[in-house]
C-alpha cells in the first residue's frame, strides 16, 4: 500500500521543504537576453498550497520550471530540504494543463505503475497495489483498465494527479492544470485537488491566473508583478483556507487581489506607453 502521509507537527511544518533564493531567470530570444523572473525569494513550508498567481506573461510558470529543476536559474538558487536543485526528479512531481500527459498504449492503471517502476523501482505487485489504492482516492477505481483515449478531459487530469501522488513526491508543481477544463468540472476539480491535498499532506505549489482558483485551493498566495516577474504580495489565509464562495469575505479578497494584479498590468502599460 501506499505510505502514509507526512506527519504535520509544529515542527515540521516551520520547517521550509523548499527555498528559492533569489532566483532570476531569463531566455535568449532573437540574440538577446529576456529577463521572465527577477531576484525572487520564498519559503515553501511543508504541507501548505502556495499558489503563483499574476497575469499571463508574469513568469509564474517558468518559476515553477524552475523548482521542478527544468529551468536553470541565470542568478539565485532552489533548495529542496536544503540541498540545491539541480535536475528533475521524483521528489517534485509536476501536473501540466496538457490533457495528454499520459501513455495512450497503457491502461490507466498501468501508466501509475510504470511509473512507479521507472521513478522508484517498485516491485509489480507493490506498485499495483499503489496504484489501484491512488485510483480509488480519486474515483477512478472503476476506469482502470481503460486506455486514456477513452476518458474525458478532467478524468485524464486525476489520472496524472493521482499517478505523480503515487511515486509519493515531496513536492506537487501544478501548473495551470485545470485552465482547459469546462468551468464545472474544473470547479469539481478544485475541491477533490484540495482534499487530496489536506488528506496526503502534500507540499504542492500551483500555477494559476484565476483569482476564485488561487482563493479554492491556496493556504498561502503570492501574486507575483506582470513582466518581468517579481514579488508583489504574499497572502496568508486565515486557518490555510479560503473563505467559502458565497461568503462576503471571499468576493472581497477577490477583490483586493485583483485590484493588486491591475495595479501591475496599469502600471507596465503605462510605462511602455
Amino acid at each position: 500500500m501506499a505510505a502514509p502521509a507526512l506527519a504535520l507537527t509544529p515542527e515540521t511544518i516551520a520547517v521550509p521543504a523548499l527555498q528559492v533564493e533569489g532566483v532570476t531567470l531569463s531566455y535568449a530570444v532573437d540574440g538577446r537576453r529576456v529577463t521572465a523572473v527577477e531576484d525572487v525569494s520564498l519559503d515553501i513550508r511543508r504541507g501548505e498550497r502556495l499558489v503563483l498567481l499574476g497575469p499571463s506573461g508574469c513568469g509564474k510558470s517558468s518559476l515553477l520550471k524552475s523548482i521542478g529543476g527544468f529551468l536553470p536559474p541565470a542568478a539565485g538558487r532552489v533548495l529542496l530540504d536544503g540541498r540545491p536543485v539541480s535536475r528533475p526528479g521524483p521528489d517534485r512531481m509536476m501536473v501540466l494543463q496538457d490533457f495528454e500527459q499520459l501513455l495512450p498504449w497503457l491502461t490507466v492503471r498501468r501508466n501509475l505503475v510504470a511509473a512507479l517502476a521507472w521513478a522508484r523501482r517498485t516491485r509489480r505487485a507493490e506498485a499495483e497495489s499503489i496504484a489501484d489504492d491512488m485510483l480509488q482516492r480519486v474515483g477512478l477505481a472503476r476506469v482502470a483498465d481503460q486506455y486514456p483515449n477513452t476518458l474525458s478531459g478532467g478524468m485524464k487530469q486525476r489520472v496524472a494527479i493521482a499517478r505523480a501522488l503515487a511515486l509519493r513526491p515531496e513536492v506537487l508543481l501544478m501548473d495551470e492544470p485545470f485552465a482547459a477544463l469546462d468551468a464545472m468540472t474544473r470547479r469539481r476539480m478544485q475541491e477533490e485537488l484540495l482534499a487530496l491535498c489536506e488528506d496526503t499532506g502534500v507540499t504542492t505549489i500551483f500555477v494559476t491566473h484565476a483569482i476564485d482558483e488561487a482563493i479554492v485551493i491556496g493556504s498561502r498566495i503570492v501574486v507575483m508583478t506582470a513582466h518581468p516577474g517579481r514579488i508583489r504580495a504574499v497572502i496568508d489565509l486565515p486557518g490555510g483556507r479560503g473563505p467559502d464562495r458565497g461568503d462576503p469575505a471571499f468576493a472581497a479578497l477577490e477583490a483586493r487581489i485583483g485590484g493588486l494584479i491591475a495595479d501591475q498590468i496599469g502600471s507596465t502599460e503605462t510605462a511602455d506607453g
